[in-house]
């Protein structure tokens, strides 16, 4: 099975459509996963604008590049999220200090991106939902269970209303299992898709970097939900605790050799990825490969690179006959 290798763009957005597509096709992708913020994708001129949905679809095309999936995490954290003046660098600038406003929009700009990969082919939006309790992490001040209840019900009551619109649309929704999300983890993911347990629209972008530092078994998550796993994306962790550093990081910013653990480029760090791929080859999965490229101490470029070399190696196909069925005497 060959599956589709790309590339998340949303660590590249400061470049032009026409230069990550140039230096994607270089590098030996097969198409893009398009970030919805910097220089990449606009949803809302893709659906207003013939020309310039045409544009992308050109400019993707002249470099043999397909387009499976858009990133929307920027706009899906804005739904979610308990007020916090972090999100202004999310929104535009005109809502900036206006938390309503800036979920309004989001609500709204989500539902645009369901019909903007319809228009572009894509059949999958990967993203994120917010969370109204994260701040509930550590239980101190103590934390109710009618308070996480109530969280994960918001997050059904705002998002019902945008998975319409993707339905509609025949799009499916993935959400990136994170921190900061109401579903970070292995339990609050089952939490979550039980609460959407009717919404089929509903699925996972797995990515196995955020399971496997938590202390969650990347493989075992993928092979439980397999079901509503939507997208894959490829990216890894080092897991480096020493005794003095801890899994929450201490503040100190990505890259600090200071921290329990860092983003790696693929192949870098410790996520099993053989067990992953035989998870996705023992369930037929045939989406896409994505690569999202992070790590702060080496440079994106080479890494982007080496990441298609791993990927290609990675990615053996499943056999269609069984290996000892050659042991017999006709």
């Amino acid at each position: 099975m060959s599956r589709l290798l790309t590339l998340f763009t949303g660590q590249w957005a400061d470049m032009e459509l026409e230069t990550i597509c140039e230096k994607a096709e270089t590098w030996d992708y097969d198409g893009l996963e398009l970030a919805c913020w910097g220089k990449h994708l606009n949803p809302s001129k893709v659906v207003t604008d013939g020309a310039y949905a045409d544009y992308v679809l050109e400019t993707l095309g002249k470099h043999g590049l397909k387009l499976k999936a858009i990133g929307t995490h920027l706009i899906g954290q804005c739904v979610g999220d308990a007020p916090d003046p972090r999100l202004d660098g999310f929104a535009p600038a005109k809502y900036a200090g206006k938390p309503a406003e800036i979920r309004a929009w989001a609500i709204e700009e989500m539902k645009i991106c369901a019909a903007a990969a319809k228009r572009l082919g894509a059949e999958v939006a990967t993203s994120f939902t917010g969370s109204p309790i994260w701040k509930y992490i550590y239980s101190f001040p103590q934390t109710t269970p009618e308070m996480v209840e109530e969280g994960f019900d918001e997050i059904v009551r705002l998002w019902s209303p945008i998975l319409d619109v993707f339905k509609k649309n025949g799009i499916k929704y993935a959400l990136e299992v994170h921190p900061g999300e109401i579903a970070y983890d292995y339990w609050s993911t089952k939490k979550l898709l039980d609460k959407f347990a009717d919404r089929p629209e509903f699925g996972l972008n797995f990515d196995p970097s955020h399971l496997l530092w938590q202390g969650v078994e990347p493989h075992l998550f993928l092979n439980d939900f397999i079901d509503r796993v939507y997208h894959v994306h490829i990216k890894d962790v080092a897991v480096t605790l020493d005794g003095r550093s801890g899994i929450l990081g201490s503040h100190i910013d990505f890259g600090d050799l200071r921290r329990g653990w860092n983003f790696r480029s693929p192949g870098h760090g410790d996520v099993d990825f053989e067990s992953i791929i035989r998870v996705l080859n023992a369930h037929g999965y045939g989406g896409s490969l994505s690569v999202e490229w992070e790590d702060s101490l080496m440079d994106r470029e080479y890494g982007a690179a080496e990441a298609a070399a791993f990927v290609r190696r990675l990615d053996f196909p499943a056999s269609d006959i069984k290996f000892d069925d050659a042991l017999k005497v006709d």
